[in-house]
């Protein structure tokens, strides 16, 4: 799964790295590390807004959902959506056929189980660059507030080897575009076979990871400090670490 992410990065670097401006600079800032369960606000561009960075709330609700309850509710079940199932879930099954987007990162952070303990992995491209998550949104218009929520989702796939080594309770991890069909993930025009083409495991050789300390983790403490991405050695995982990288 994928429920925390980094983007560390100045908004100019984005703009610079993606072909795309800002639409309201001034709502960005430069984040660590935050949680989805905090229903953040993460950069994404739509398939509607090719040349636009959004802020956009992570959670996706349907445009269907009929009340304020139900959004509430149903917002914390779609931070992921599992690849194998996107045209059959009545939550994403319209957004998948229209609603696309790129979900901008520098980095995600996963658990690797290891003799009853969890340890924090930062995983990030082996060349330092920020990255597209494959995704998908939707706009749900409040009637008890009279305005309009865009919201997304991060499509998750089978994880890579490397993953399949940290990630190793679920091997789930975030779909991860190369950068040479990001927007062929926006365009309007692919079908099934072609979504489904893109949401392949990316090479791991593209990849490196390291632990972090277990700050990610606390609750009531600010994770979003550049030392929660810096690499902690665990004493259980010297041997661990070098047989895995």
């Amino acid at each position: 799964m994928c429920f925390d992410i980094s983007f560390a990065l100045k908004s100019d670097r984005l703009e610079e790295r993606f072909a795309a401006k800002f639409e309201k600079p001034e709502f960005f800032e430069p984040v660590y590390h935050v949680s989805a369960f905090t229903t953040p606000q993460a950069p994404v561009i739509t398939n509607e807004k090719p040349d636009s960075i959004q802020m956009l709330s992570w959670g996706l609700i349907p445009f269907w959902v009929k009340d304020e309850d139900t959004a509430m509710q149903i917002r914390t079940k779609t931070f992921n959506a599992r690849s194998e199932t996107l045209f059959e879930k009545p939550s994403f099954r319209h957004a998948i056929k229209k609603n696309r987007c790129l979900i901008l990162v520098d980095g995600f952070f996963e658990w690797r189980l290891l003799k009853g303990k969890n340890y924090p992995y930062f995983i990030y491209m082996r060349d330092m660059d920020p990255f597209a998550l494959a995704g998908i949104w939707d706009v749900w218009h409040s009637k008890e507030e009279e305005i309009d929520r865009t919201t997304f989702s991060v499509i998750t796939t089978k994880a890579n080897p490397l993953l399949e080594k940290i990630h190793n309770k679920k091997k789930r991890m975030p779909a991860i575009l190369k950068r040479d069909v990001e927007r062929q993930w926006l365009a309007s025009d692919i079908d099934k076979h072609e979504i489904y083409s893109l949401l392949e495991p990316i090479d791991d050789s593209l990849l490196a990871a390291h632990p972090v300390s277990r700050l990610v983790s606390f609750k009531k403490e600010n994770t979003n400090v550049p030392e929660v991405r810096k690499r902690h050695e665990y004493e259980e995982l010297k041997f661990e670490q070098t047989s895995l990288f």
